[in-house]
């Protein structure tokens, strides 16, 4: 299993080696398109290979994915966290009424009974 896992990692990694290979030509990356960078009298921009662009937008989409779920999964999350915080307050319970369940009786049986 492990080398299969290996050989995706290759496959993936050839990937993006051609894709670097065959997108270096360089280009203009524009926050602002030049009618808008005109009101504003600032038109910020980078020159860069596309592959970077390329590559950067999908981290960006993955990272913006990762945040999204995470967000959307709090109420998960937050019941999880009180469906735990319930069973050991329940668990507390049970254990203090087993206590007062043994009172006055004989030490082994008690014990005997708490293993059952």
């Amino acid at each position: 299993m492990r080398y299969v896992r290996y050989i995706c990692i290759a496959i993936f990694a050839v990937a993006l080696i051609s894709v670097a290979l065959a997108n270096r030509a360089m280009v203009s990356l524009q926050i602002l398109p030049t009618e808008v960078s005109g009101w504003f009298a600032v038109n910020p921009s980078v020159q860069m290979p596309l592959f970077l662009v390329i590559l950067g937008s999908i981290v960006v989409g993955l990272l913006v994915g990762f945040v999204w779920e995470w967000i959307r999964e709090y109420s998960q999350r937050a019941e999880a966290a009180k469906q735990a915080r319930e069973m050991r307050r329940l668990e507390r319970e049970v254990a203090r009424l087993k206590g007062e369940k043994h009172q006055g009786k004989d030490e082994v049986l008690a014990l005997l009974d708490e293993a059952s």
